[in-house]
């Protein structure tokens, strides 16, 4: 087989790869760097998101109404500024 050459450089290899990924992905300027972009990316900010849920029918029901008054508000909105370009 190898050798303990082999099994000394084998050792060192899987002592030195976990190592070397917890030193450069450990590292806070990467993680400020890389990880927050991404994040915000692909989670909306806190104050876009719903704090605290509706727990009965009615409650659901306005919740509904006023995600639907936004939308109609937005569309207008967009459709009064499309017309003011053309």
């Amino acid at each position: 087989m190898g050798g303990p050459n082999l099994e000394v450089f084998k050792f060192s290899l899987y002592l030195f790869v976990p190592i070397a990924a917890l030193v450069h992905f450990g590292d806070p300027q990467w993680y400020r760097d890389h990880v927050i972009p991404y994040r915000n990316k692909l989670f909306p900010p806190l104050e876009r998101t719903v704090q605290s849920l509706p727990t009965n029918q009615s409650a659901v029901r306005e919740e509904l109404e006023r995600i639907k008054a936004e939308r109609l508000a937005k569309r207008v909105a967009r459709l009064a500024e499309e017309e003011n370009k053309q």
